[in-house]
């Protein structure tokens, strides 16, 4: 099937880079699909009006995703793009060595993702009209018959219209409906993709903090011992500037200047250092805020989804109860046409009737 759908696509757009998926356990870890970066590429099938994406490595194809009007391409880092395909329930990513690889990538998903949109508007145009010209046919046959049944009996097909556009608006509720729930997953794995891109980061900013702690209790140490090493050595200055002297006096007041400048200047780099990690306890704080948005924003939109698939059982239940009306109606219908089809015969039968008494 694959050869058979190359033969009648053409490539669009090609690319060079890493494909990942999401673990289909876990859904926080990226797994590898290929062991070196591959041609990610967009296909167009002009027969069937659909683009595709495609990546082969090997002899197996590792990504083979439909485009529709629903995905979104989101940019994750400089080089690092993903987008969710709900068909196959998985989320692929996307690693390009250079930022403007993933800028083309993402400009020619946005351009296909459109192309997908108005390709399906045009289908559904379609097939709208032919629904409508297969509905006005029986009418128009009608409309040539020259006979008298032909005004009784519009009144039931009349209803019989009225049934079946009942049902097309049903089921275009219901697909509108699954559309809605459709979008509705699809946000949901990427705020779940988010989320796992937030815990990740969180997990090695703790790591850093932690290292960085201890380091700033060891460099404190060191700081107290440079301090006191400072302050004997100010001493040792202070004793020999209130003895005098002069000579090897003189040379050892030097060295003594020398080491106690050489230790402040190590002091001021040891507090430029804590200060930055300082900073660094600031920019996690942060990290957990926005781990925090992004858990509220998946538990609105479970309470979402939940109230979607409440209204999906609705919808179908009433979908079920019009179906069952329509049944009862044609119902009705027949039993209708059959007793006009008997009055009919009737009146054909007291027309000729007539006719013989007007004739003798």
């Amino acid at each position: 099937m694959f050869p058979h759908h190359r033969e009648r696509e053409q490539p669009i757009f090609s690319a060079r880079a890493h494909v990942f998926q999401i673990d289909p356990t876990t859904k926080r870890n990226w797994i590898p699909a290929s062991k070196h970066a591959v041609t990610v590429s967009f296909f167009y099938d002009a027969n069937r009006n659909v683009y595709r994406i495609i990546s082969v490595g090997g002899t197996k194809a590792i990504i083979n995703c439909t485009v529709t009007p629903s995905m979104t391409f989101t940019k994750t880092s400089q080089k690092f793009g993903q987008w969710a395909d709900s068909r196959a329930n998985t989320v692929y990513g996307l690693g390009f060595a250079t930022e403007q690889q993933l800028h083309q990538f993402s400009d020619k998903f946005k351009e296909v993702k459109d192309a997908a949109r108005l390709a399906r508007e045009k289908s559904q145009d379609k097939e709208l009209a032919n629904t409508a010209l297969s509905i006005a046919a029986p009418q128009d046959l009608s409309d040539d018959l020259q006979s008298p049944p032909v005004m009784c009996v519009n009144g039931p097909e009349d209803k019989l219209f009225r049934s079946q556009s009942a049902d097309i608006t049903l089921s275009s509720e219901k697909e509108r409906i699954k559309k809605m729930l459709s979008e509705g997953s699809i946000c949901e794995i990427n705020l779940e993709a988010e989320l796992f891109t937030l815990q990740d980061s969180n997990t090695k900013l703790v790591a850093a903090l932690h290292e960085a702690n201890a380091n700033v209790e060891q460099w404190k140490k060191q700081l107290a011992a440079y301090q006191e090493e400072t302050d004997r050595l100010r001493d040792q200055v202070a004793e020999l500037e209130a003895h005098g002297g002069h000579g090897p006096s003189d040379m050892l007041k030097d060295e003594l200047t020398q080491s106690l400048e050489e230790l402040e200047a190590l002091l001021k780099a040891k507090d430029e250092e804590i200060h930055i990690l300082q900073n660094k306890k600031v920019d996690y704080h942060e990290m957990e805020h926005d781990r925090d948005e992004a858990m509220h924003r998946l538990r609105e939109m479970e309470m979402r989804n939940s109230e979607l698939e409440r209204r999906i059982q609705n919808t179908e239940q009433n979908l079920g109860n019009s179906l069952e009306d329509r049944d009862r109606m044609d119902s009705e219908i027949q039993r209708a046409i059959e007793i006009l089809d008997i009055k009919i015969f009737d009146l054909n039968d007291l027309r000729q009737s007539l006719v013989k008494l007007i004739d003798k």
